[in-house]
């Protein structure tokens, strides 16, 4: 893999895919003490970088290979980069997807024109599977990250960077097989050599992190992130032997980070991201990076459930002491709930809900359980809450 690899990449993709945003973000960089900034490729075309790579591959087949049409696995971006490609291109396309893979992503591939095959677990287990049906039909197989070409055209991300930003000091890059990763390596160290480049990996997920730290390609036994994008149990051997030269570090990051930092970038940036296109971002904020001057976060992708993002919504806003669940006795005698509420009502909480019991076996004859949900500022107001409804006679505990 050389730069002028990726520079052929970048003339194959003009015209196709967006120049995406490279946006400071005032919120992160006070955060940190540094300057923070987000390229945007969950904004991309298929929202996602993955068309990138995947459609300077498609570029690069003889009409004999298109001719036979193009399979892939994927557990989603890659799915439609391909299939996307595929469809430009005007030639068959065949997806094989984890089980498990989010139905958004799958509806979209469909939507891209692809045939859409949902096997195994994760990543390595469909990939297996599209392999065995390319072996029975002939199609040319798209890998998702261990390719030349996918790496080169992952790799216009890193000139991009350069060409918006010439003053950067660090890049931070998400890691599942590798190909970003590589492929803004190359572009960088081969036109900015002091430009410190970083890949996060998901810390159940930690295979190219285990590489780059032995020395030699490693692969786990499980993948367990909902990262889904960067879920890869044995990266790549072009894509380690690249990172292996050029890359500065890889850390780690585990989900609820992750989780979390999605929720912020939501709240503070109105940006939606997926788990493995918010990991370079937790790493920053966690400090698993060192932030001096100005660092490039790569968010790498914005294709999330919004099922999964509802349930990272109310997940984040219950840790953040913003969604409480309080539970208490009270006398079952008319009014007496009514008073609770008021004291509540004082406080400026908003109730979600009241659940208001008398006949449960562990309820004392005459008294009656009450269970409230509230919705609150923050932490502080949570506890002014508790300790106002505990000055008021009432034994209040949090659910």
């Amino acid at each position: 893999m050389k730069l002028a690899d990726i520079l052929s990449a970048r003339e194959a993709l003009s015209g196709v895919i967006h120049h995406t945003a490279l946006d400071r973000s005032n919120t992160f960089s006070s955060l940190t003490g540094g300057e923070v900034y987000l390229k945007l490729e969950n904004l991309q075309k298929t929202g996602s970088f993955k068309i990138r790579g995947a459609y300077n591959k498609i570029d690069t087949l003889t009409p004999a290979e298109k001719s036979c049409g193009v399979i892939a696995a994927s557990a989603g971006n890659h799915a439609q980069g391909v299939a996307y490609g595929a469809n430009r291109a005007g030639i068959k396309s065949t997806i094989v997807m984890p089980e498990a893979a989010p139905l958004a992503k799958i509806v979209a591939t469909r939507g891209y024109g692809a045939e859409v095959v949902l096997a195994g677990t994760d990543y390595d287990e469909a990939f297996a599977k599209a392999k065995a049906i390319q072996a029975q039909t002939g199609q040319t197989f798209i890998h998702a990250f261990n390719d030349p070409a996918v790496i080169a055209g992952q790799g216009t991300i890193g000139l991009e960077i350069l060409q918006d930003l010439d003053s950067v000091n660090t890049i931070v890059v998400p890691v599942g097989g590798g190909g970003l990763l590589a492929g803004i390596a190359v572009a960088v160290k081969e036109t900015a050599p002091h430009v410190k480049v970083f890949g996060v990996q998901a810390q159940g997920a930690p295979a190219m992190y285990m590489s780059k730290r032995e020395h030699h390609l490693k692969t786990t036994h499980d993948a367990e992130t909902f990262a889904d994008g960067i879920a890869v149990r044995a990266p790549g051997d072009l894509t380690f032997a690249i990172i292996e030269k050029y890359v500065d570090d890889i850390v780690v990051i585990d989900d609820e980070a992750t989780a979390g930092t999605i929720l912020m970038l939501l709240e503070r940036a109105k940006l939606m991201v997926e788990g493995a296109g918010a990991v370079s971002l937790a790493a920053i904020l966690h400090n698993k990076i060192p932030v001096k001057g100005k660092v490039v976060s790569v968010i790498s992708g914005g294709n999330v459930d919004v099922n999964f993002l509802s349930r990272i919504i109310e997940r984040g806003l219950v840790k953040a002491g913003r969604r409480v669940r309080l539970s208490t006795m009270v006398i079952d005698r008319p009014g007496n709930l009514q008073r609770m509420l008021a004291v509540i009502a004082r406080l400026q909480a908003n109730v979600l809900y009241v659940s208001h019991d008398r006949v449960e076996h562990h309820v004392p004859l005459g008294q009656a359980v009450v269970e409230v949900g509230l919705e609150t500022r923050d932490a502080l107001h949570t506890d002014q809450i508790l300790s106002t409804l505990r000055q008021e006679g009432y034994n209040v505990e949090i659910m």
